[in-house]
This record gives structure tokens, sequence and C-alpha cells, in this order.
């Protein structure tokens, strides 16, 4: 057991109110921009830490900005942490592509968990107070077609999970055994966009790559078409990425008033998407079809991950509130206007 987590000093948590800072790694990403403009509405300083790989310049304008690496630039990131004086960290920044992690998993360990050690050592040496670790739904692995709660067993399916868990688990030792608190959101399929500038251009995830294949004419893949699942394609749970971004102020405002000392909370709507669902939403958004065919199953893929949400909404207050509608509306919004 470690040292229990120190008592938090203030921390307001209304709109508009006078606030801590928080520095976001990969604040710059596509949820870290959602995420920085709403710690910001609420009242919150927020320092960017991002190495800009993937990240946008734009989607963070007036914040201050660090181009910095966690795992090549330990200097710059201790400097920032001292010199805004920071209170909390929000740590977003991660290598996500799990066909990429089958490939380059050496690459994703060096990332994702050298990364987040070199984050955690300098945290301790500048006093943070609290960290909200960026994590993933992908820890679980294959779970069946019920619920998944946070109790469920976690056995990742492909390396980009397993650093995810790896991460979460030193978050977790390392504030007991600093006596900080921490928090871990487990996000499930994060899709939508608030405006074009904060749009998801990284062709990573199912929408941009659907949005992009339709721009370029060309048929999906969908990756495979025997799984366990109602039509036999994968099913996921989708949450809209200002849904994801009010679940992070929750638990922000929880870490910093002393709320909340430690905890993982998954982030969903708890109900699930299959991938041809999805391109039929999708072909009701843009007015025409969405050509696809099936080909091989991906490594890495489970059949089915819905979130069972009941915990963050029972201990934080958060639910989402946009549906598979406003999600895909939202993401064809921001894919089709100039950013």
């Amino acid at each position: 057991m470690g040292k229990p987590p120190r008592q938090h000093v203030g921390g307001p948590t209304g709109e508009g109110k006078a606030s801590v800072t928080c520095l976001l790694t990969g604040g710059a990403g596509y949820i870290g921009g959602h995420v920085a403009r709403r710690l910001q509405r609420a009242g919150h300083e927020v320092v960017i830490l991002d190495d800009l790989s993937t990240g946008l310049p734009a989607r963070v304008a007036g914040l201050p900005l660090i181009e910095a690496s966690l795992v090549t630039d330990p200097d710059r990131l201790r400097q920032a942490l001292t010199e805004h004086a920071v209170h909390g960290i929000v740590h977003l920044a991660a290598k996500k592509a799990v066909p990429e992690s089958v490939e380059r998993p050496l690459y994703y360990y060096e990332q994702n968990v050298q990364g987040t050690i070199a984050l955690l050592q300098a945290a301790a040496k500048a006093d943070v107070r609290w960290t909200l670790y960026s994590s993933s739904a992908a820890v679980y692995g294959s779970t069946g077609d019920g619920l998944v709660g946070e109790d469920h067993p976690t056995a990742p399916t492909s390396p980009y999970g397993e650093t995810k868990l790896a991460a979460e688990w030193l978050v977790r030792r390392n504030a007991e055994a600093q006596g900080t608190a921490w928090a871990s959101l487990r996000y499930f399929n994060v899709a939508g966009a608030a405006d074009a500038i904060l749009g998801d251009r990284g062709v990573f995830n199912l929408l941009p790559i659907v949005l992009r294949a339709l721009d370029r004419g060309e048929d999906i893949d969908v990756f495979g078409g025997d799984w366990p699942t109602p039509d036999g394609s994968c099913v996921r749970d989708y949450v809209h990425v200002e849904d994801l971004a009010e679940a992070h102020l929750s638990a922000v405002q929880a870490l910093e008033d002393g709320r909340l000392a430690a905890g993982i909370f998954n982030v969903g709507r708890g109900e699930g998407v299959s991938v041809l669902a999805m391109l039929a939403a999708v072909a009701r958004a843009v007015g025409r079809p969405v050509p696809y065919r099936i080909v091989a199953r991906r490594p890495g893929d489970p059949a089915s991950v819905v979130a069972d949400a009941a915990r963050i909404q029972r201990e934080l207050g958060w639910r989402a509130y946009r549906d598979l509608a406003d999600i895909v509306h939202s993401a064809w919004q921001a894919w089709a206007q100039p950013a």
C-alpha cells in the first residue's frame, strides 16, 4: 500500500472560474484538441505538450504549445511542468493503430510505455498532484457479447492494448507510491467532431477511413463477415468525442477537488454498433450508398466490445448524450468542410 493521496487545495469546478493548470500530453491530437477546448472553457489553464507527429497546432491555437517527445525530450518535459506550475496531467499521448502495433510491437512499447515512465518520473520531481490517464477498451481483449464492466478480466489481443494496460498499471502503482491521485478513462470507440478544425483526419479509425474511401470512390474493407455477431461484422461501442471531453472534465474536477483519489472508468454509450450498421448510418448521412467488400479478419480484432458505463455515471455524474446519428453527422460535416 502506498501513502494516502495528498489533500488538494482549492480546485474550482464551475464554468468560467479561475482554475488550475493542466498539462495535456498529446493535446494537439484529435481527442486532445476537444479535451483542451472543454477544459479551457471550464476555466482551467491548459498547457499542451505534443510531438506533432499527428497533432495539429491549429487545434490548440492560443494555448501554450511545447513541441516535445516524452521519449526523447525529458528535459523539456521537466521544464514545462515546473515553469507552468502544473497541478495535474491529462496523459493522452500514445500511438494507437492496432495493425501497426502488430507489425511494430517494440515501437509501441517504446512510445506508450517508456513514454509514460518518463512522464511519471518528471511529474514526481515537479510535485504534480494527480494524473488522468487516457486508456482504452483494447485492454479487455475478446469480451463476448455482453456489456463490459471495469472489473472484466483484461486480456489484450494486440500489442497496442498491452501497452495501454501496462501504462495504466504504471500510473496506478506510481500514484500509490507517491501518494498522489489518479484515474484512468478506458475509451471505447471515439468518433464525431465539434468542428472542422478538431475533426479526426488521422485515418486510423473507422469513420475517417470510410469518409476517405468515399472521397476516392473506393470500396470499404470490412474485416471479416463471419464473426459471432448479428450481421457477422465486428461490433463496437461508439462515443462522441465531445461527450468524451465532458468525461475528462468530470474526472479532472473530481481529482482536483479531492472527491476522487483513484479509479478506472469506462467511457462509452453502452450500445453496440456493427461495422455494417455504421456503414448504413454513413450512407444515410451522406445521401448515397457506401460500397464495401468482406475481406479476411484482421489480427488483434475482438468480435464485440461494448461498455458498461454505469460506474462513471454513478461516481462522476457523467453519461453520453449524443447518439449515433449525431456522431456520424458531425464527423461528415467536419470531414466535408475545409479545416
